[in-house]
């Protein structure tokens, strides 16, 4: 029988991982060759991606903790180990604050820890000055220089980002505390910064002109998230004991967890990232499940898609210049940056002679959780049961009864209130067309079918496609007219011919929509 094997789900302490002897990725030697390239660094990265284990080892490492890395790749490069003092602050501290209090006094908890090693000064009276005193006395005290490490630095500031009046005292606050940085920069041996979005550097670092950003460096990709190599490696027999349980080869159990948890890049010659939290919990719980949104959805996301009215339909293989989703968040004029920073969406390639990327939705854990949130969160279902219609149309899917799966869509439409997404009030019969593409889109991406709406043909748009695993769907959808009149339309415009070649059954389907019952009333199915 195997040893039990511990796993790091949840825990981001360093010395905890290793003094259990839980499975811990070696990152090591990218973290010696940061710690000796750069003096003020920030990184990028999504949540649960790993940025608090990261913040947590360069701690411990900075503080000379020479035992916690012995048979680790930074044992055998670092010669010296000092033990500069560490002041480490988890600024997640400061969220949910009810008001700018709140925030000052999580500031002041993780202050006082600090003053308590390192004294305070009487005059020392704001969250900025009494952490340059600790940055300075630190270093007088000990003889070297202080490391700062600041985890999650934007979190009080997403708590209030579309919240005007509010967003710019928490930037007061949090600028005269981060500001320090530069200040004491004679009294730093390094400074490492993390967070999810990239507000400027003028609004919070003002005087922070040499922050080397790594987020999208390719040297630094796999800085966090664990690599296909490294799954295959150190999780070897992890997949088996995985492919096991659900009664399949172990190939094919890297497959679906590639397809379910993979896909992260990160810079345009990107590692492919695996997400580690994920992971990590499938292999502790034997189960593929969807942790990352299980974990909870920023709420700040939403705000921002129904802000900048976001158009749902326009989110995968989207083609784009960096200038578009590598922006600072006071720059945004569209929700794409924080989709991305946040990591809804990735890099999936880049051409170098257009200088453009494109992003997607990573994998399909985070696109059906990703369509699941947007359905309960952005379209007011209230306590609509929209699991229960998830489970009864993929029965109906599966078992290729699309009959029983439209009536269970009729039903569930009919249960839904008016959507309420970026759309003005929906007064002509082009726009509530565009309200059931949403829809219908939605349903399928739920159960991560390859789902596009209005695909150019060579006599028209077919208003969806869905790529099922053994057939094609194509769809035909009209307010003001007959399902015979979608279905012909189809039909007469031949939007069913491209996907002949699929090689699986063409299923056509014309649908008719009430504007009265603001549901599906009728609908034709037509089998090749």
């Amino acid at each position: 029988m195997l040893p039990m094997r511990l796993y790091t789900a949840g825990i981001a302490d360093f010395e905890r991982i290793r003094q259990d002897g839980r499975i811990y990725i070696d990152k090591t030697d990218l973290i010696y060759k940061l710690s000796y390239e750069s003096q003020f660094v920030f990184l990028s990265r999504p949540r649960r991606f790993g940025k608090s284990l990261l913040c947590s080892t360069l701690k411990y490492y900075f503080q000379g903790r020479k035992d916690l890395f012995e048979g680790l790749a930074i044992a055998e490069l670092e010669k010296d180990w000092k033990q500069h003092p560490v002041l480490h602050f988890d600024i997640s501290q400061c969220k949910n604050q009810m008001d700018m209090a709140g925030i000052i006094g999580a500031l002041d908890f993780q202050l006082r820890r600090y003053e308590e090693i390192y004294g305070r000064v009487e005059e020392e009276k704001t969250p900025g000055t009494r952490f340059a005193g600790l940055i300075q006395r630190a270093h007088r005290q000990t003889g070297l220089k202080s490391v700062v490490i600041l985890d999650e630095y934007d979190a009080p500031l997403l708590d209030y980002l579309h919240k005007p009046e509010q967003l710019t005292e928490v930037r007061r606050i949090m600028q005269e505390f981060y500001q320090v940085v530069k200040i004491c920069d004679a009294d730093e041996q390094f400074v490492f910064i993390t967070g999810i979005t990239k507000f400027s550097q003028l609004s919070i670092f003002s005087t922070l002109n040499n922050l080397r950003n790594i987020s999208m460096m390719p040297q630094y990709s796999a800085l966090c998230g664990i690599t296909k190599n490294e799954l295959v490696t150190v999780f070897d027999e992890d997949i088996q004991a995985l492919a096991d349980r659900y009664k399949c080869s172990k190939e094919l159990m890297l497959e679906m967890l590639k397809q379910q948890y993979d896909g992260y890049h990160f810079s345009d010659n990107s590692d492919d990232i695996f997400n580690p939290f994920s992971l990590m919990n499938v292999f502790t719980d034997q189960w593929l499940g969807y942790y990352w949104f299980g974990s909870g959805t920023p709420t700040f996301l939403f705000e921002a898609m129904k802000r900048f009215n976001t158009n749902l339909l326009e989110l995968e293989q989207l083609q784009v210049p960096s200038s578009q989703f590598d922006v600072p968040t006071e720059a945004m004029t569209s929700a794409l940056p924080l989709l991305y920073q946040a990591g809804y969406l990735t890099i999936k390639g880049y051409d170098f002679n257009t200088t453009r990327y494109t992003l997607d939705f990573p994998n399909a854990e985070v696109k059906v959780g990703f369509m699941e949130n947007f359905m309960a969160r952005m379209m007011n279902l209230g306590n609509t049961d929209s699991r229960g219609f998830a489970g009864d149309f993929y029965a109906c899917l599966i078992h290729h009864d699309i009959e029983s799966a439209l009536k269970a869509m009729q039903a569930f439409f009919a249960s839904i209130p008016y959507l309420d997404f970026g759309e003005k009030e929906l007064d002509d019969i082009a726009k509530y067309e565009a309200y059931y593409e949403v829809l219908t889109y939605v349903v399928f991406s739920i159960f991560n079918y390859r789902t596009f709406t209005q695909v150019k043909v060579a006599r028209g748009r077919t208003d969806v496609v869905v790529f099922m695993r053994d057939a094609v769907y194509v769809m035909e959808l009209k307010m003001h007219g007959t399902a015979q009149e979608a279905l012909a339309q189809i039909n007469s415009k031949d939007y069913a011919i491209p996907y002949q070649a699929e090689g699986k059954p063409v299923v056509k389907i014309g649908i008719a929509f009430s504007q009265e019952t603001k549901t599906v009333s009728d609908w034709i199915i037509e089998k090749d």
